[in-house]
């Protein structure tokens, strides 16, 4: 089968696309016939070697794939052979295989295309479990999100929607902001405004937001604080501008907030249970067409390095997605 290999740390254009052998399945594994693969901004740290996660090379990126099912383990009973699906693993998704664990494998929402499915699994998993169970996000309450034109950015501003709160889509592209208002953000701020918290302050009452989603870090971080209600959460998502802040402790005493890190793929097996009963409900509006992933592009397995400089040169909104065809 043809895959993308990171052979050698770097950028994305030492990558390469080589012939390397179809992988086995075991009986708890689901092998697929990649059809979509999502990229995600941890992919490109990965493959810099930059990542908590390091797997040893060479080594497969991409984590989230969708296509039909080739090949079912014998202890795997809610799929068979045949059936369109969506996998999830750490590595091995950029790829015309992927082999998944029969727990991390779920029937593809008929509303859905492989590119929509490949996008899916990684942005509304992390984005619903940080709102939920991490960020306690209630109805009526206010939701700031950095990054809103991101993949986990744009997924936590239709969350936030559902779950009834009032939406605050932030980032520095006007027509990119635009995107997030048919998505469900209530109001937009631009952080390239010197007065964007205050923005945010006058659209919360004055009171500032109940939950920031920062996937973004740097400054914006440390400017976000400032604008935090009383007993408000931040919720560290990752540092997309690549800048790891240094907060001021004074600010949370100040306001009795709280900082909160979110780590959804190590939650999968740490806080199984709850995961599962997210994708249930995921699904559930999947289903009923109130969530959608927004696939800004589509680029073939050979073309790896131009869809993640897309991503990485802040040009794409929401996900970008490799395919196989």
């Amino acid at each position: 089968m043809k895959a993308v290999l990171c052979k050698e740390y770097g950028p994305a254009e030492k990558l390469v696309v080589e012939e390397v052998p179809t992988p086995s399945v075991d009986a708890h594994s689901v092998l697929i016939d990649v059809k979509a693969a999502g990229i995600n901004f941890p992919d490109t740290l990965i493959i810099e070697n930059k990542y908590q996660f390091k797997p040893p090379l060479p080594f497969i990126p991409g984590t989230e794939v969708a296509g039909v099912v080739a090949a079912v383990g014998e202890k795997v009973s809610h799929i068979k052979v045949g059936d369109k699906v969506m996998g999830f693993a750490f590595v091995g998704g950029y790829a015309q295989q992927m082999v998944v664990p029969g727990a991390s494998c779920f029937p593809m929402p008929e509303t859905f295309s492989f590119a929509e499915a490949a996008a899916f699994t990684m942005i509304y998993g992390t984005s619903y479990y940080a709102l939920k169970q991490r960020g306690q996000l209630k109805a009526g309450e206010s939701l700031l999100v950095l990054g809103a034109s991101g993949g986990v950015g744009m997924a936590a501003v239709e969350l936030g929607k559902l779950m009834g709160a009032t939406v605050i889509a932030a980032g520095g592209n006007n027509e990119k902001l635009a995107i997030c208002k048919q998505h469900g953000a209530d109001h937009i701020v631009n952080y390239n405004d010197d007065d964007w918290k205050d923005q945010v302050k006058q659209l919360t009452g004055g009171n500032g937001a109940d939950v920031i989603y920062d996937a973004v870090g740097g400054e914006y971080t440390k400017t976000a604080l400032r604008c935090i209600n009383w007993g408000g959460r931040l919720l560290i998502i990752g540092f997309a501008s690549g800048d790891i802040p240094q907060l001021a402790a004074n600010l949370t005493l100040l306001k009795s907030s709280s900082v909160v890190g979110v780590f959804w793929g190590a939650s999968l097996t740490k806080e199984a249970e709850a995961n599962q009963e997210n994708f249930k409900e995921l699904f559930k509006w999947s289903m009923e067409g109130k969530i959608k992933p927004h696939v800004c592009a589509t680029y073939p397995l050979e073309q790896v390095a131009d869809a993640m400089n897309l991503l990485l040169q802040r040009k794409a909104v929401g996900k970008v997605v490799l395919t196989t065809d």
